[in-house]
Order: C-alpha cells, then structure tokens, then sequence
C-alpha cells in the first residue's frame, strides 16, 4: 500500500514532468564556398544565461587594465610619461605614431631627442643645429643659459618643421623603448583569465544540460524547465572552412512543448582561422 507521503512525491513528478519542456536542435554550417554541412558530434550546452552576459559579468568583476597606472610604472623619463597619457598611446611604433609627433614633443622628451639625433645625425650626414650652452653654465650665468637654450630650442624646432619627413623612420630608434609589447602581454594574460572564468561559470552555475549532435547534426535536450535559454558551444569551434562559428543562441521553453532551433551560420558568431606562424 502506498503511503500519502510517496503518492504526494508520485503527483509532483508527474505535474513536474508535464511542465516540462524539451528542445530539439540541428546544427549545419556552410563554408564560404561549398554546400551546408550537418554538425556532427558537437556538444552544445544548454545555458540558464547567455555567455554575452557571462562574459560581461566577469569583466566587470575584473575591470579594465589602466593605461595611465600602467604608463606610471614605466621606467622613462616623466615627459615622455606625460606625453603617452597626453596621446593616450604606448606604441611608439608604426606610421600611425611618427604622425603624431609635432617638432615640440621631439624638443620636450628626451628620448625622442635622443632618438631624432641618432637617426638624423652623422649617420645621414644631417646639419643639426648644435647648442651654445654646457651643463655648468646654468649655475655660472643663469640668465645667459636660458637665453642659449631657448635659441636652440627656436633653430631645432625650425630645422625639424622644415624636415617633417625626418620623423617618418623615428619609431626604429625607439624599438627597444616602446612599452607596446608590455601592454599587449598584460592585455592577452586578462583575456585568457576573463576566458577561463567564462567558461568555467557556463559549466557551472549557469550550465542546465550538454547535449552531442548525432550523424545528422540533431541533439536534443529533455525535461527542460519553462523558461528562457541559451545554447552555446562554448569554446570548441564548428569549422566551416576559414571560418570558426560559435553559438550563443537564445531560445524560450513552454511548459509540455517541444522547443525548435536551427544553427547555423546566420546565428552564429564568426572568426578566421588564426594564422600560424
């Protein structure tokens, strides 16, 4: 004889099960060239959350990697600091960055100083102008050195207006200087400990069933609760020639209904396949 307590436990899964729902899901993928393919054999992931707003999270929760605290660990000398905050730039490399440069900042930061003359000096046979002043003479005669160091501060600046496209080949002096690769690095570290927190919660607090593509590129997922969902393959790529497709697929479940989705190249994110070097 069943006792109350097992026939109330009996009810429930059964109303339970009647507001569940299912999905069914086919997943193809056509290359730039080519016909539309089944995705065999993928696991999608049946997400209580998208993996956009996942991502978002855990990038909040880590914040943004600070341009101006990291110029202020640099060791460089505090013009050129003040310079890179000014320009909100650490690359001082490439045609975008000797564009930037106006004959004042060559003046005013040292390295660029440094770096004009030995780039446009002996080596190039150039005519810099020389200064008038030595080191002990602003204790000797203050006024006078003042005086000698704004007319060469005049003369280079014109020298250097006059040949603007001696600035086109500067950034090779600053090769060893520039702070870019640095930055890049702190960057690319972020992004995989932000990767990895992703993919972690998605299979975790926000993970509700995995399901594996058949021959036909069909999975399904059963006894699904009502409600809104996501379904995603997470960080293993469907190829589709060059192109890598992944899904964040949002989808709704209604109580004893059998949800539909396509995936496919029109509701997926694309990337190229990376170059290997």
């Amino acid at each position: 004889m069943l006792t109350a307590s097992l026939i109330l436990g009996i009810q429930y899964s059964a109303a339970q099960a009647r507001a569940s729902g299912s999905i069914e899901v086919g997943a193809s993928v056509r290359p730039s060239e080519g016909q539309s393919e089944p995705v065999r054999g993928m696991t999608f992931y049946l997400l209580s959350r998208s993996l956009s707003d996942i991502r978002k999270e855990i990038e909040n929760a880590e914040g943004v990697v600070d341009l101006d605290h990291f110029v202020a660990q640099l060791d460089v000398s505090l013009e050129l600091k003040e310079w890179m905050k000014k320009h909100h730039r650490v690359d001082l490399a490439g045609r975008d960055f000797t564009k930037e440069l106006a004959p004042d900042d060559i003046i005013d930061v040292p390295e660029f100083l440094s770096a004009y003359k030995d780039q446009n000096g002996a080596a190039l046979h150039a005519v810099l102008p020389e200064p008038k002043y030595k080191a002990g003479d602003e204790q000797k005669n203050p006024e006078k050195y003042k005086l000698h160091q704004e007319q060469y501060r005049q003369a280079l600046r014109r020298y250097i207006q006059a040949n603007l496209d001696s600035l086109e080949t500067l950034d090779a002096e600053l090769r060893d200087l520039n702070p870019y690769p640095r930055w890049t690095h702190l960057q690319t570290e972020k992004q995989k400990r932000i990767d990895r927190q992703v993919l972690q919660l998605a299979q975790t607090r926000y993970l509700m069933g995995k399901a594996v593509s058949n021959l036909n590129g069909r999975a399904e997922f059963d006894n699904i609760p009502s409600g809104q969902y996501w379904i995603s393959n997470l960080d293993t790529p469907a190829l589709a020639g060059d192109l890598r497709l992944h899904w964040d697929a949002d989808i709704a479940v209604a109580p004893a209904q059998i949800a539909h989705i396509e995936l496919s190249n029109l509701n997926a994110l694309e990337s190229s396949e990376p170059n290997v070097r």
